[in-house]
């Protein structure tokens, strides 16, 4: 599962951008990825271990949910189903 939002950029910055994903890890774990920055710059990663898909799927959907308050739009999804 993939999600990326950006915010719109005014006239003296470029848009601002947030990413989540989810990928499975090595131990029957699942990892959310978390992404953000300004278009065109580096951006921080910061990633979290959660036991089960539900767990992360929660946490990304919470996540997902938190910027949307702070007036950013998805852009695009992918994989909105389970494993």
């Amino acid at each position: 599962m993939r999600i990326y939002m950006q915010q719109t950029a005014d006239l003296n910055h470029s848009p601002q951008f947030y990413q989540l994903g989810l990928e499975p890890d090595l131990f029957d774990g699942w990892n959310l990825v978390k992404e953000w920055g300004r278009a065109g710059a580096s951006g921080r990663v910061q990633k979290e271990h959660y036991d089960s898909f539900e767990q992360a799927e929660k946490a990304l959907i919470a996540a997902r949910d938190r910027q949307l308050k702070k007036g950013y739009r998805i852009v695009f999804a992918q994989g909105e189903s389970g494993p």
